[in-house]
């Protein structure tokens, strides 16, 4: 089956949260009805640890239905004064028997006490998480550092954040030197 993704960054095209994907048949099945399904916005970096952009309250449903028990903001509050602040979203997650923690990180860069902060929270987590900030970058970046200063190999940690989308790139140097040269 041939399948026709609309990408976010190119056609902005997201329903409730969700990327819109349509499938098409391709001349060896039968049907030749667009079939349209609905694939998550939240994007996988392994079976535990999810990122994403800035989400919204009505996202907080959709994590719970993914099993996420612990959302981690890395947005700082004030970033964009129009997005949902830290309290309403730890509130709603609240709400929804989800977990919540705050690791704000802002353009200036990562500290020792936020990777610190990241390893606590995903050691903590009894479930699936999901990291966010306004593109997922810095979430992705965070994660990568936390994973690092645990002794997952960078090799590992740069493949497993492009699979989710996202270049470890500005971050790799730091990334080797906490992974200690385990590649």
């Amino acid at each position: 089956m041939r399948m026709v993704v609309a990408s976010l960054a190119a056609c902005g095209l997201l329903l409730g949260g969700a990327l819109l994907v349509i499938s098409t048949s391709s001349a060896e099945e039968k049907s030749s009805v667009p079939v349209e399904k609905v694939e998550s916005m939240f994007r996988k970096i392994n079976d535990k640890v999810s990122v994403s952009p800035q989400i919204s309250l009505d996202d907080i449903a959709a994590a719970k239905a993914e099993g996420v028990s612990l959302i981690v903001n890395n947005r700082p509050d004030g970033e964009e004064p129009t997005a949902p602040q830290s309290a309403e979203i730890e509130a709603a997650a609240k709400a929804a028997g989800i977990a919540y923690i705050a690791i704000p990180i802002t353009h200036s860069g990562f500290s020792a006490p936020q990777v610190d902060a990241m390893i606590a929270a995903l050691d903590g987590a009894e479930g699936k998480t999901l990291a966010y900030c306004r593109s997922g970058t810095r979430s992705t970046l965070l994660w990568s550092l936390a994973q690092a200063k645990q002794g997952v190999s960078p090799d590992e940690i740069a493949r497993l954040a492009g699979n989710a989308g996202y270049d470890i790139t500005p971050v790799r140097a730091m990334v080797d030197a906490l992974a200690g040269g385990t590649d």
